[in-house]
């Protein structure tokens, strides 16, 4: 069954957690699937984790694309969430172009940051469900420091996340907030939170998939390693030089073998090719 909103907002009514991943291609998305996450988000988090950028504003329209395709391929079940890259919403008319072309491609619903009312509103009124973004906001605050410690800019969130709600959008996610406001948040709004760095009270939770498998060396306060996937593949990758230098790879159950009649058919030809030194077959 492929997962929709309303299955979401099912489990928020349930107090079921919804468990979100990022994703950025085909056989990570499989497997995230197959694990039975609810949503993959193709993120511009995969500049900085994937592409080798400095930072999440140099991600393109086009990365994103093509990335979300490559999800989009792996999955069946999940709600494929998409962001609106750096640059690619600054007008209503250009937000609305680029959030069809992430749902010409794949996307279930598109991302983006801070209350951005008339264009969300735009969207919206054009049948694309949107997710709000609010706290750390990756594309314009580099500084990756808690938001709303302070009561005013913690009043200003819950405000914002009500305005959000109110003009239509679909979802929220919640990043680097003390979770006393996550918790504050998602009890206000029926639309479900997800949570990054904000606690265990928001509806669901997001984690980058390199952070959760050991992928990147980075040690963050807000994630989990559930796997060392960096140290194991060197051990694998120095196992596999090793093997091929010493000879023991390839071995007799990694390679195939020619019929008896063939290779001597084969061998007696090869042994008349000092005749054809000059050119003449």
């Amino acid at each position: 069954m492929k997962k929709d909103l309303a299955f979401l907002l099912a489990k928020k009514q349930k107090y079921q957690k919804i468990v979100a991943l990022t994703g950025y291609d085909y056989p990570t998305a499989i497997l995230e699937d197959q694990a039975g996450i609810d949503i993959i988000f193709v993120g511009d988090s995969l500049g900085t984790n994937i592409l080798g950028y400095e930072s999440e504003t140099e991600v393109t329209m086009n990365d994103i694309i093509h990335h979300l395709k490559a999800v989009r391929r792996g999955v069946s079940q999940a709600y494929i969430l998409a962001d609106l890259p750096y640059g690619s919403y600054e007008t209503p008319e250009k937000a609305l172009d680029n959030a069809q072309k992430l749902v010409n491609n794949g996307a279930d619903i598109v991302k983006l940051e801070g209350v951005q009312e008339a264009t969300i509103k735009y969207i919206i009124k054009h049948n694309i469900q949107v997710c709000g973004h609010l706290g750390l906001l990756p594309q314009t605050q580099h500084k990756k420091a808690v938001q709303g410690k302070k009561f005013a800019q913690a009043r200003n969130l819950v405000k914002d996340a009500l305005t959000l709600e109110n003009i239509g959008v679909s979802m929220l996610v919640l990043e680097l907030i003390p979770e006393e406001l996550g918790k504050i948040i998602s009890e206000k709004l029926t639309i479900p939170t997800i949570g990054i760095g904000s606690g265990k009270f928001t509806d669901g939770q997001v984690l980058i998939i390199n952070d959760i498998l050991g992928i990147t060396p980075r040690k963050l306060k807000l994630a989990k390693k559930y796997q060392d996937y960096q140290t194991l593949t060197v051990q694998a990758i120095e196992q596999y030089k090793e093997e091929v230098e010493k000879k023991l790879f390839p071995s007799d159950e990694n390679v195939g073998h020619m019929q008896s009649e063939e290779l001597q058919n084969l061998l007696e030809w090869v042994e008349q090719l000092d005749n054809f030194k000059q050119g003449i077959w």
